[in-house]
């Protein structure tokens, strides 16, 4: 792993150089002794991890934490041992060395950083997540199960227990709660608008103050959803 240290102290310095060359997973790239060297060599570099001192004049290690877009892992080293709490704020930084550094410890900081970046890669980007995986939906009707495609569905109406489910085809009355049918449906292309109503966005045909005109239906939308509806339109 590729590290750099950044220490405004030459002793310090010599000492972490000295500890990175006896591990073998690391490989020092670059030593400074101010925090504004070692963020012009980060914008042009990239590492794995950053053995950074606290206390450093007119730029500080924290500052350096909160000037970074996409920081590495960090270990922060220092003499003064009142800041451990607010470093573990930050997810990215692994551990928090107490000087003087002593290769043991140093060496369990290093599994830190392993581990944490083995946790980081094996954890896999969720997808994001809509109410269904499928092109339709099965409601109950008088005891039987009628598949409905829901690319045809233009509008969810709540009338009391139940629902009016409009589609380009033909209406439906089911027992159900709107917010069941909610949960069933691809967020991508329906949003609830109004208490009583979900619509399908991608059939909406003119928009004028507080309501939508879909197919011939005239829709209400809400004051508190007006501009969800307008977010999540192609708007010129």
């Amino acid at each position: 792993m590729n590290c750099i240290v950044i220490d405004d102290e030459l002793m310090s310095r010599m000492i972490l150089k000295k500890v990175c060359e006896q591990v073998n997973e690391l490989k020092l790239v670059g030593e400074f002794s101010n925090a504004i060297q070692a963020i012009k060599f980060l914008n042009s570099n990239e590492v794995d991890a950053i053995f950074l001192d606290i206390h450093m004049p007119d730029f500080t290690g924290f500052d350096l934490i909160q000037t970074l877009k996409k920081p590495p892992k960090i270990v922060l080293t220092t003499s003064d041992r009142n800041f451990a709490v607010e470093a573990f704020e930050y997810d990215f930084v692994v551990d928090y060395i107490v000087k003087p550094i002593e290769l043991s410890r140093f060496k369990k900081s290093v599994e830190k950083i392993i581990a944490a970046k083995v946790k980081e890669n094996n954890v896999k980007p969720v997808a994001q997540t809509q109410s269904t995986d499928t092109d339709t939906l099965y409601v109950n009707i008088d005891r039987r199960l009628v598949k409905i495609e829901i690319p045809s569905i233009y509008v969810v109406e709540a009338k009391g227990d139940y629902i009016k489910v409009k589609t380009e085809e033909k209406n439906y009355i089911v027992h159900s709660p709107l917010k069941k049918i909610e949960e069933k449906l691809p967020t991508a292309s329906f949003l609830k608008v109004h208490r009583s109503y979900i619509i399908n966005i991608n059939k909406i045909i003119d928009i004028e103050d507080n309501s939508v005109l879909i197919n011939q239906d005239i829709v209400p939308v809400s004051r508190s959803n007006r501009n969800e509806l307008k977010r999540r339109l192609n708007l010129l």
